[in-house]
């Protein structure tokens, strides 16, 4: 139980940084620090170093923010509501944040552009889990495969969009468009409700 709680406390407190200095900006002795683990430890469950917590911090911020769209996406009967929902509920943990929470996936993406990292593909892969989730949710309500597929693309990318918006104007309003805007997209295609 020790090693794993020590090892989740390294991975959760490196996709904390992560999400509020980006990786650029985040040191192996700060998530030491921050896991309240020594260096060696940090190293002995990632070898790999900095790259390796990085990943792990990235698939787990990835199954988090799963869980947040899951619920989100199930708030609403209407799958336009539904989307509308999830911008909301991202508006309101970043004005709790004070806008510091924005998303670990993309900042670690936009740093390691141009990389063939493991971070890349950790990014990526984050990325298209959402849209998977999107797409299911849609599919749910009757949406045809090809237009369930480009509206989930659109909606992770709005999203993501607006989530940056949002934290640089220090307000809720770029995502609470954004989310209706969304539901009117979706609400466009006359898909019967389910």
């Amino acid at each position: 139980m020790g090693q794993a709680s020590t090892r989740d406390r390294i991975v959760i407190a490196a996709a904390r940084l992560l999400q509020r200095q980006g990786y650029v900006g985040t040191g192996i002795k700060q998530i030491a620090k921050e896991a309240e683990a020594t260096l060696g430890s940090v190293y002995h469950f990632f070898p790999g170093g900095k790259e390796a917590v990085a990943v792990a911090a990235i698939k787990y911020s990835d199954r988090e923010f799963a869980a947040v769209l899951r619920d989100a996406l199930n708030s609403e009967e209407a799958p336009g509501a539904a989307v509308e929902a999830c911008a909301g509920q991202l508006a309101e943990g970043l004005r709790a944040s004070d806008w510091t929470d924005g998303c670990p996936v993309t900042a670690a993406a936009l740093e390691t552009l141009g990389t063939d990292s493991e971070i890349q593909q950790a990014c990526a892969d984050a990325l298209r889990s959402w849209e998977q989730i999107v797409t299911e949710r849609l599919l749910r309500s009757g949406f045809q495969v090809r237009d369930a597929g480009e509206l989930a693309t659109t909606i992770i990318s709005a999203l993501e969009g607006a989530e940056v918006t949002a934290q640089v104007n220090r307000s809720e309003e770029p995502l609470r468009v954004t989310g209706r805007q969304l539901a009117r997209l979706v609400g466009s295609y006359g898909v019967p409700r389910s």
